[in-house]
């Protein structure tokens, strides 16, 4: 019973460290810029659960909507103050700018909340289910699903809608799909707030149980740089499966260890990862992009 306890809770953990690490391989893919706010995002859609719990006095899974549309619109505005004007430039400048962005939401949120741990709302009734003498955490299973249901939702809007063949095509080729009528501009703007809405769901799905700080995001964007590189850079679907595989081997060593040497060897595991296969477990084939 315990081992599956532990095993629910570690797919949850990774399903909300898939909704981080998708966000961040979405703006990847669309400007190949890396978005080092990220992790911050997540951090800023766990404290804006916690501002609006006083206001909205329900779970978290009613909070979330308005969590996702406040966080899509902090996306457009990262968007462009930290990427449009630099499009032209080298990549370290956007690299920059998203630190400097982090900073500046880390600062805020240090100013606004303090420095303490807060927890928001969970997402439904924090209680037990028991199925046929397994006891199994309620919490868990409804990240479970909501994250699922999010990145299908995603999934689908990207392989079956127009407004996803648009996405897609300024992913791979920015140039082309310009030349094509696509409004290029206008589609990475909007990965911007998806990716944004992303960690805002990811930061509301965490800050029950994991609890949110000004800080927490440093570790977040760490978690989601890990799992796109097990995955795969460029590489959706690797981006969920790294994730789940990083949540799994944290809850199951530091079930038997403890959590600092879970992360000793997650960062081992990346650097053999990196010298021994370092396209990841889907990557991609190598190419210019536009």
């Amino acid at each position: 019973m315990a081992a599956l306890q532990l095993l629910v809770n570690g797919v949850a953990l990774g399903a909300a460290y898939a909704l981080v690490a998708l966000g961040f391989v979405l703006v990847l893919n669309a400007t190949s810029a890396v978005n080092f706010a990220q992790g911050d995002l997540v951090m800023a859609g766990g404290l804006l659960a916690v501002a609006l719990a006083p206001l909205i006095p329900l779970p978290g899974i009613v909070l979330l909507p308005a969590v996702l549309v406040l966080m899509a619109g902090l996306g457009l505005l990262l968007a462009l103050a930290a990427y449009l004007p630099l499009r032209r430039r080298p990549p370290v400048s956007v690299f920059i700018s998203t630190i400097a962005v982090g900073i500046v939401l880390q600062n805020g949120a240090a100013i606004l909340f303090g420095p303490e741990p807060r927890a928001a709302p969970p997402l439904i009734v924090d209680d037990t289910l028991h199925v046929g003498g397994l006891a199994l955490p309620v919490q868990s299973l409804a990240i479970i699903a909501v994250a699922a249901l999010l990145i299908g939702a995603q999934q689908w809007v990207f392989a079956r809608t127009q407004l996803g063949r648009r996405l897609r095509a300024t992913a791979q080729d920015p140039e082309m799909a310009r030349a094509c009528g696509v409004p290029v501009t206008a589609m990475i703007l909007l990965t911007f707030a998806i990716g944004a809405a992303c960690a805002g769901a990811a930061g509301l799905l965490l800050a029950n149980r994991y609890f949110v700080t000004p800080t927490s995001g440093g570790d977040l964007i760490l978690k989601a740089y890990i799992a796109v590189t097990i995955g795969g850079w460029g590489s959706v679907p690797g981006a969920v499966v790294g994730a789940l595989l990083i949540a799994l081997f944290e809850v199951g060593v530091s079930s038997v260890l403890s959590y600092p040497v879970a992360l000793g060897v997650l960062y081992l595991t990346l650097l053999a990862i990196l010298v021994l296969r370092p396209q990841g477990l889907f990557g991609e084939a190598v190419r210019r992009r536009g």
